[in-house]
């Protein structure tokens, strides 16, 4: 019986056949969507001195149907307490949870049909992965016929027809994880909510089940969030992206929105690989012009200090911080750095000294001596530099970005 099962498994034709399954453009249309909105969420914590820890402050966020969402922020942010909260595994100390316009603040995790995916698989280790993905149907007391069906399913879009009679021991990571992302989809919920769920993968395995997921999002057309603290995971994966610090929402963009205009110092930081350099400084006029001016410190030589024009288009909204201290942040990839001849003038950007060159075979890292420390340089892999070398520096004004030492905020 159980190789009979099997080998219709495999005929991805078959199991459409016999379990009347129904496709369109790739999708599954017996999922049922969902659009999740929180109002003034907040959640306070009591701290093991009886202080009062804010997990969550006062988050407003509206997810939509079939989107797939990303909360990303440093451990501790908030990120996972959100999503507990959404599942109702978490009781929420201010604010609602809507999903689908009906407020569930109150209502049980069982009855929010929404599935999560936790960090750790949790496989049942002496089940097969047939009994894995069918067990929380049969506890539910699902005819078998409809468990076979949906679990059929579930291995054909998981690639792990194969692997049904195996038991989690004899899988790879990346196949335990997509028996943990089964069990989800067996369930048919409205949301799909997952906690970091490849945090315990190789690099390389990483990278594949990041687009398995994201395929997998579009071939259900379900609605995601996903939670990591991974950034790129973040920028690779969301349709939009929610930033986190502190239990605050800092930018929830789209994510090349997020990168080419962070709202805050703090979001430019935390996204970008490496992170955005950042230079204290103030706002000189020239004319009709503005240049931003690196402010000098004691024992910064060789570097001098740095200097970054700005954009014409942008000089109107700056004009109020001259003279003024503020923060200048400038991605790797928009500092350009040419070798300084003995002798030679510096470039219109200043001069500095190669501390370190990462080489990563299509790109390379400088590491440059700056007021403050170290800044990298983001050059083609074709452009030869060395540690201790003299350079000249370029900065693309267009591409820069200023922010308020004291709030972090971006001003322009």
């Amino acid at each position: 019986m159980r190789g009979s099962r099997r080998h219709r498994q495999r005929d991805s034709g078959s199991v459409r056949a016999r379990f009347g399954l129904d496709f369109h453009d790739g999708r599954f249309d017996n999922f049922r969507m969902a659009q999740v909105v929180l109002e003034h969420l907040t959640k306070v914590f009591q701290g093991p001195g009886g202080e009062m820890v804010r997990a969550v402050e006062d988050a407003c966020l509206e997810v939509g149907d079939q989107e797939l969402l990303v909360l990303v922020g440093p451990s501790g942010c908030g990120k996972t307490t959100t999503l507990r909260l959404i599942a109702g595994l978490e009781e929420p100390t201010a604010g609602t949870i809507a999903l689908d316009g009906q407020v569930v603040n109150d209502l049980p995790p069982k009855d929010r049909d929404v599935a999560m995916v936790f960090q750790q698989h949790a496989l049942y280790p002496h089940m097969s992965v047939y009994e894995n993905l069918g067990f929380g149907l049969k506890l539910r007391h699902y005819p078998r016929a409809e468990i076979e069906r949906r679990v059929s399913y579930a291995a054909q879009v998981l690639d792990l027809a194969a692997c049904l009679d195996r038991k989690p021991a004899a899988l790879s990571g990346g196949q335990r994880q997509r028996v943990a992302l089964g069990r989800a989809i067996v369930r048919r919920p409205k949301l799909f909510l997952l906690d970091e769920p490849l945090s315990n993968l190789d690099a390389q395995t990483r990278t594949q089940m990041r687009t398995e997921i994201a395929r997998l999002q579009t071939r259900l057309a379900a609605t995601m969030i996903y939670v990591t603290h991974d950034q790129v995971e973040a920028l690779t994966l969301g349709h939009r992206v929610a930033v986190m610090k502190d239990g605050v929402l800092q930018q929830v963009a789209a994510p090349a929105e997020l990168y080419r205009h962070p709202a805050s110092r703090f979001v430019g930081a935390f996204i970008g690989s490496p992170p955005m350099n950042f230079f204290d400084g103030t706002l000189c006029g020239q004319g009709e012009a503005l240049v931003f001016q690196e402010t000098a410190r004691d024992g910064a030589a060789p570097a001098a200090c740095v200097t970054v024009p700005v954009e014409a288009a942008r000089a109107a909204g700056l004009r109020g911080y001259v003279g003024k201290t503020i923060v200048c942040g400038v991605r790797p990839e928009h500092v350009r750095c040419r070798p300084l001849l003995p002798g030679g003038p510096a470039g219109p950007g200043g001069e500095t000294v190669v501390e370190a060159v990462q080489a990563l075979g299509s790109e390379t890292y400088l590491h440059l001596a700056g007021q403050a420390g170290s800044f990298v340089a983001r050059v083609p892999a074709t452009e030869q530099f060395e540690a201790n070398q003299r350079v000249s520096l370029a900065f693309d004004g267009q591409q820069a970005h200023f922010f308020n030492p004291l709030s972090g905020t971006a001003i322009a």
